[in-house]
C-alpha cells in the first residue's frame, strides 16, 4: 500500500472528452456555498478532494454522499488503539498538498433525488466538517457525536442553511445541474464523468 494517494495519478478521461464533469461542477456548488454562507466559512475547499462512486444498484434508498475525515479527534494524525498506531492513507493534489476531507457522492442515487433534498445532502456534509478545519469532524457531545441527539433536527437545520443560500442568488447556471436526474445528464451528455478516488485505508504505524 502506499503511503498517500496520488490525485494527479488517479485515472482522468482526455482534456475536451465528452460528457458532464460532474465532481468539478460539485465542487464549484460547494466553493460558492462556502463563500456565501458565514457558518461554512471556515472550510477550504482547496483542501477538500470531491469525488464520486458508482452505486451497484440503481435504487433511491441508501447512502447518498459521505465525508470522509482525514484525520482524528482533535486533528490528530495518528490514533493509538489496542497498543497499536495507525493513521489514514494521504490524499495529495497536483500540488503536492495534503487534503483534509474526501466529500464524495454517490451516482446515480445522489443526482436522483429532489433538487432540494440534494442541497440539505451537500450541506449536511459539508457541516460535518471540523469549525476548526483541521482533518476532524465536527463533534457534538455525547455519544451521538456526528449529528447531535437529534438527526431530524440536523437536517432541519440543513434546510434552512440551504434556503439562506439560495436567498443569496447563486448563478442559476451554476448549480442549475442538480435540477436534473442522473438520466437528465446522460441524456443530453452521453454520460457522467469526474474524479473517483479510492477510500484512504487505514496504515499501521512503525
Amino acid at each position: 500500500m502506499t503511503e498517500s494517494i496520488d490525485i494527479s495519478a488517479v485515472p482522468k478521461e482526455p482534456a475536451g472528452s465528452i460528457g458532464f464533469p460532474f465532481t468539478s461542477r460539485m465542487r464549484s456548488v460547494c466553493e460558492d456555498m462556502v463563500s456565501r454562507l458565514p457558518q461554512l466559512a471556515h472550510i477550504q475547499m482547496d483542501r477538500v478532494a470531491v469525488s464520486f462512486c458508482q452505486t451497484r444498484k440503481s435504487v433511491a434508498h441508501g447512502l447518498q454522499a459521505s465525508l470522509t475525515p482525514m484525520r482524528f479527534e482533535g486533528g490528530e494524525r495518528e490514533l493509538l488503539q489496542d497498543g497499536q498506531r495507525w493513521r489514514v492513507q494521504k490524499i495529495r493534489n497536483v500540488q503536492n498538498q495534503e487534503m483534509l476531507y474526501l466529500l464524495n457522492f454517490y451516482l446515480p442515487r445522489f443526482q436522483d433525488q429532489p433538487f432540494g433534498e440534494k442541497l440539505v445532502t451537500i450541506l449536511h456534509e459539508l457541516w460535518h466538517i471540523n469549525p476548526a478545519f483541521n482533518g476532524d469532524l465536527r463533534r457534538w457531545p455525547g455519544r451521538c457525536y456526528v449529528h447531535s441527539a437529534s438527526e431530524k433536527e440536523y437536517d432541519a437545520a440543513m434546510e434552512a442553511l440551504a434556503d439562506a443560500w439560495l436567498a443569496r442568488n447563486p448563478p442559476l447556471g451554476d448549480f442549475q445541474f442538480l435540477q436534473m436526474s442522473f438520466a437528465d445528464l446522460q441524456t443530453m451528455f452521453g454520460h457522467v464523468r469526474g474524479l473517483r478516488i479510492p477510500a484512504p485505508q487505514m496504515i499501521r504505524c512503525g
